[in-house]
Order: structure tokens, then C-alpha cells, then sequence
């Protein structure tokens, strides 16, 4: 840009555009316009043409080149800084990619297994010591553990916890009532925290949390907050694993605890469905079914019409394509399913692996079946 400025006499405003159309990454990068603006300017200004020819095919060069070089550069660095913080630093690495939600391809779930499997330990949501960010605690053996931040609480309002936490750090907190009184917590912030099991730690589990929080009205500036305490606390049984899996995907989008899927196998496997890892042993082009929970489905402009999909099991992640005429003809299986089964055909290319989706299958009304008291689900 000095360049042209000086030699050339571009304006500012020029020579942004001759950067720009260098940037365009273009055959050529673009520049042709400028050329004889370039070498003109330059000529007036006492270079010789076969001189100002040289220098506009140097900057041609560089517009072929240089910025996606550069860029090329620039993203390596990110690479390495990321692959080195995700190796040395894996539970710090997490809880940042988190805090930066909502961004990128993977979902919390998706981060939060891939810490585990890697050695990190991932700590609940609770009102006791969670801030709204995801943090790091030391553990006995002097290495960092996750802990899992209020933002991961659907449908708890960000003024809520602030003033959680101004209360919490004067003083911990007695019991419900004394929560909800000094961070003056109306009900549907209770009501969001008892169902994230955020409450746990003052009042044993889930269920008996939603039971309290329900006889708690808001405090009035000059009020105790009111609660039914009086009518005592009935004997109220722990949620079922199948009944705390469904609640924990419901209110954070994750769980700490077995993946529902591990629950629903036996089932699965009388469709012949295949879990996630498991597609790796079949050839490319066989026909598969498998299912898993949809974590992500992205459609993005350039893809002419494509969905990709990601699915979540207790074994790993299956990626979907899915094709337009596909999405167009079982748009409502591919937009409202929680849990889809899948039948279609094993792509893979190296290290990639994709099944092309041919039926889809929407299995919600399974996930149904965790609430339910049964043999097969606890």
C-alpha cells in the first residue's frame, strides 16, 4: 500500500483497494485493473515503464502467493498454539472453548467427552462453587479438574447469577430458602437451577430440589423469602439414572453421567443399529444403520443445499451427509429429531469417515422411555 502511494500516487482509499483485490486470492490475485493505473502513476512520477512493469509483475506475484501464504502462516501458529494447549493443557484448553460458546462445530457435549477421554476430570454445575464461567479446581494429586460453569444452565438469566454470586461471596449459602432470599432468585431461575441438579449440593438430588424451589416466592425488597417449609419435606425417592440422564441433556445439553445411548443398546441392536466406533470395520460403500443423539446439523451456504450432521453414542460420533433431495423429502425426521437412526452408505477417504444418508428415522420418543421405571433402563 506505501508502495503505491508513494510511487504510484494511489489515495489511501486506492491503495486499501489494491490490497483488498490482493487479498481476493484470485488467479492473479485480481490486480489487473490496477496495472495501468500502477505503472501511469509511476511514469508521471520519473520511473522508467520497464521499471514500473517489473514492480506491478512483483506486486502480480505476491497477489498470486503471498496473502494465502501468509494466511497459511498465520492459521499454522493458531494450529500450534491450540494442538499444544489441547496436549499440555487439556482441561484449561476445554473450559476456554466452552466460555467462547456459541462458536465453531463442536458443541459442549462433543468438548467435554473428547476431556474426558483424555484424562480430564469434569466436575457438576453447582450454586456452591460454580461461577458463570467454566473454571479449573486443583485435585489431590496437584493437576487441574473442570468445573462445569452456571452459563451451562438453560434458561438461567446471566442478571440471576450475578447475584448468586455477589451473595455467595460474602457467605455460603444455608439451604434453598437462603438462596433464593439473598440473591433475591425468582422462580424461574430455581426452577432452571433444580432441574441442571445445581442444587444438589444443598438438598440431596433433583427431584427434591424441584419439590422445594416450588414452595419458594420471591423475596421482596424488604421480605424474607417465603417458603412451605412448614408443610415439611416428603419423602421424595432419588431420580432414576435414565430419569437424571434425560434432565441433565434437557437443562446443560450434556451429562457427566453414562451416555443415554449405553442405555437404549439392547434395544438398538434388534434394529441392527451399529454404534459409532463400530463403522470403522465396515468397507467403503456397504450400507449401515446406526443412530445416535444429533449434536450439530450445519448447512452452510457453500455446500449447495447439504446438511452435514454429527450423531452422538455411547462409543463415539457418526458424521451424516445428507443430501438435499434426502433433507427435502424427510426434512421433518432431519429438523426435530433428538435422537435419529440412520440408514445409509459408508464414504471414507483416508482417515475420513461419513455415512451418506439415504432413510432417516426420528427415534425422540425413545428417550421417553429413560423416565420410565423399567428393567432395562436402570
Amino acid at each position: 500500500m506505501q508502495l503505491a502511494i508513494v510511487a504510484a500516487g494511489f489515495t489511501p482509499g486506492e491503495a486499501d483497494r489494491l490490497r483488498r483485490a490482493m487479498a481476493a486470492w484470485k488467479r492473479k490475485g485480481g490486480l489487473e485493473p490496477f496495472e495501468r493505473q500502477l505503472i501511469d502513476g509511476m511514469r508521471k512520477r520519473g520511473y522508467p515503464e520497464s521499471f514500473a512493469h517489473q514492480i506491478f509483475n512483483q506486486i502480480l506475484g505476491f497477489g498470486e502467493y503471498g496473502f494465502p501464504e501468509s494466511h497459511a502462516a498465520s492459521f499454522a501458529l493458531l494450529v500450534y498454539i491450540s494442538a499444544w494447549l489441547k496436549c499440555y493443557e487439556p482441561a484449561a484448553f476445554c473450559a476456554a472453548l466452552i466460555n467462547s460458546q456459541p462458536m465453531g462445530f463442536y458443541a459442549p457435549a462433543q468438548l467435554v467427552r473428547d476431556a474426558r477421554a483424555h484424562g480430564v476430570a469434569v466436575r457438576p454445575v453447582t450454586v456452591v462453587v460454580s461461577d458463570w464461567d467454566c473454571t479449573l479446581e486443583r485435585q489431590d494429586d496437584g493437576r487441574p479438574a473442570l468445573r462445569l460453569g452456571l452459563r451451562m444452565v438453560k434458561h438461567l438469566s446471566r442478571e440471576g447469577v450475578a447475584r448468586l454470586l455477589a451473595s455467595r461471596a460474602l457467605r455460603g449459602f444455608a439451604d434453598t430458602a437462603d438462596l433464593a432470599e439473598r440473591a433475591a432468585l425468582d422462580r424461574r431461575d430455581l426452577e432452571a437451577l433444580a432441574a441442571a441438579d445445581a442444587l444438589a449440593d444443598l438438598v440431596g438430588h433433583r427431584y427434591r430440589a424441584v419439590w422445594q424451589v416450588s414452595g419458594v416466592e420471591r423475596a421482596l425488597p424488604l421480605l424474607p423469602a417465603m417458603t412451605a417449609a412448614a408443610e415439611g419435606v416428603p419423602l421424595l425417592r432419588a431420580p432414576r439414572e435414565g430419569e437424571d440422564i434425560v434432565a441433565d441433556y434437557d437443562s446443560t445439553g450434556l451429562t457427566l453421567r453414562r451416555h443415554p445411548l449405553s442405555l437404549l443398546r439392547q434395544g438398538l441392536a434388534q434394529r441392527h443399529v451399529i454404534p459409532a466406533q463400530e463403522l470403522w470395520e465396515w468397507p467403503n460403500g456397504r450400507f449401515v444403520t446406526t443412530a445416535g443423539l444429533v449434536i450439530t446439523r450445519q448447512r452452510p451456504g457453500s455446500a449447495n443445499g447439504v446438511t452435514f450432521v454429527t450423531l452422538e453414542d455411547e462409543t463415539g460420533y457418526a458424521n451424516l451427509i445428507v443430501w438435499a433431495h434426502v433433507a427435502n423429502t424427510q426434512r421433518a425426521a432431519l429438523l426435530e429429531s433428538r435422537l435419529l437412526e440412520v440408514r445409509g452408505k459408508v464414504q471414507r477417504e483416508g482417515d475420513v469417515l461419513h455415512v451418506i444418508a439415504e432413510r432417516l428415522v426420528n427415534l425422540s420418543d425413545w428417550l421417553g422411555g429413560l423416565r420410565v421405571a423399567s428393567r432395562n433402563f436402570h
